[in-house]
């Protein structure tokens, strides 16, 4: 690259696999785990000239990766969604978090701008906020130090419209950075207006009670991998929505905002979820799942924390709550995203069925089910049970989510005998769990596993159960093309 004048420049990076490292003409300047969240390294006063950045990435498993481990999903190695380059001054806006508020007949939006002072020198700085042909003055800070500060304030929108699966009203709020009385910077993202309660046993999207109707979803192809064009992305919504799916869930991690935006513009709701999936207490137990929770957490919330469509945070997929120790890291987990964002109620996924101890601590609580698959339980009955274990464990009054269920279905091996591993096979399992769950009126949300049939890694444990390396659970198979099963989906989705 070449720089023409002296400047500062910033580098974000949407998503790493796994382990990054950069450096900017030879001077190392950040490193990030976890794929699925970005991060930035700045490169301060470069001198006119031509420079080298360097990206060493780090895909492989061992003690220093707690979170990325040989799993039932595969992971990718490499820059695996888009890099940003900017130029910026001492001062710049980071981030802005917009929280909507629905209170007496009319919205209001807590709203913050997060400023970055690239170096410790004295600055009077102030912000103003535009939306809807309105400004609003937020207020000063004095910035000193290298570091954050916060400004902002809550204020009334009269007028505004709720977004809503139905109605996706969106818009574009304006933060402008004031220095020394000068115009200096400004970042511009999308917001809607709209609150997320969860009371009486349901889950309500403005006051109105909701169910989920939605698909597990892994960025995974076999073209692209995990890095998806955006073209992809629109595919896989397109597909959802045909479908009759009014939600998705992020399984397992957090996803490319790209795809958020999509979910933003057609009303999809979306659960999004930690990165974390079939930890055993023994890998809990690892010295870095703590901090790499703890990362993913804050930047899973702080990025995608103005998406409306996201109704639900969630962590620790099917990982150790039904131990005392693995209850106080989901204790930790979950009060941490509560201070970052309390506008949204949060849940896990859980297999442990009557050993759950953790579902006092959520908001909602959710099951991973696979009656058919996994077992000859009738899926009614289970269902049942569940509710039961539920409300035995801490989850009385709260409302329950199937957030997985389904089975094998290879794309193209359809048999009249209606053997595992058939398409026919497939259909009725989805058929018999979706009349069992959508008779229910305690179920708030039920989600399929899985969208699309992904590869896992290589060599694990249930390899022998996952033929080609693939989960073939998906509706569709890894290239989108449908099973028979779809179309059982939209039979009960689009009622």
């Amino acid at each position: 690259m070449i720089v023409k004048e002296k400047t500062s420049l910033r580098f974000v990076f949407k998503g790493v696999s796994h382990t990054a490292h950069i450096f900017f003409d030879g001077l190392h300047i950040a490193d990030h785990y976890n794929a699925y969240t970005a991060f930035h390294a700045i490169a301060k006063d470069v001198e006119p000239g031509e420079y080298e950045v360097v990206v060493i990435v780090d895909n492989s498993f061992g003690e220093f990766s707690s979170l990325h481990v040989p799993n039932d999903y595969y992971t990718y190695g490499g820059i695996i969604r888009p890099v940003a380059m900017e130029e910026i001054k001492q001062l710049y806006i980071e981030r802005i978090a917009f929280t909507p508020i629905w209170e007496k007949g009319g919205w209001k939006a807590s709203i913050q701008a997060i400023i970055h002072h690239v170096e410790n020198q004295e600055q009077t700085c102030s912000i103003r906020f535009r939306l809807n042909g309105k400004e609003y003055e937020a207020g000063s800070c004095e910035a000193a130090a290298d570091g954050t500060s916060r400004v902002g304030g809550t204020f009334e929108f009269p007028g505004a419209e709720a977004w809503s699966p139905e109605k996706p009203v969106l818009y574009e709020l304006r933060g402008i950075l004031f220095v020394d009385g000068k115009e200096s910077d400004d970042l511009i993202e999308r917001v809607g207006f709209r609150v997320v309660t969860a009371e009486a046993g349901r889950i309500q999207l403005n006051g109105k009670d909701i169910v989920f109707k939605g698909v597990n979803r892994h960025e995974d192809h076999p073209m692209v991998g995990s890095a998806f064009p955006f073209q992809l992305m629109a595919a896989d919504a397109d597909l959802m929505t045909d479908m009759g799916c009014n939600a998705v869930r992020t399984s397992h991690y957090p996803n490319d905002e790209r795809f958020l935006d999509l979910c933003d513009e057609r009303g999809i709701l979306v659960w999004e979820e930690n990165h974390a999936r079939g930890l055993s207490l023994d890998q809990m137990r690892n010295p870095n799942f703590r901090w790499q929770c703890e990362q993913v957490n804050r930047e899973m919330v702080e990025q995608h924390h103005n998406h409306p469509s996201i109704l639900i945070w969630a962590i620790l997929n099917e990982c150790a709550s039904d131990t005392l120790e693995g209850r106080e890291m989901y204790k930790e987990q979950l009060e941490q995203i509560r201070e970052l964002d309390a506008s949204r109620p949060l849940t896990f996924a859980s297999h442990h069925r009557d050993k759950e101890l953790c579902f006092d601590l959520a908001d909602i609580v959710s099951f991973n089910l696979y009656p058919g698959w996994y077992g000859d339980e009738d899926p009614g009955e289970l269902c049942d049970l569940a509710r039961g274990w539920a409300d035995a464990s801490g989850g009385l009054g709260k409302p329950m989510i199937m957030s997985e269920f389904g089975g094998d279905g290879y794309y193209g091996y359809r048999d009249a005998s209606r053997v595992r591993g058939t398409e026919e096979r497939q259909a009725d399992i989805i058929e018999a769990n979706l009349s069992a769950y959508t008779a229910r009126s305690f179920i708030s949300g039920m989600f399929i596993w899985q969208f699309c049939d992904c590869r896992v890694t290589e060599g694990t444990d249930w390899l022998l159960t996952r033929a080609g390396t693939k989960n073939s659970k998906g509706i569709v198979d890894s290239y989108r093309r449908p099973k028979l099963a779809y179309a059982v989906v939209q039979r009960y989705y689009k009622k």
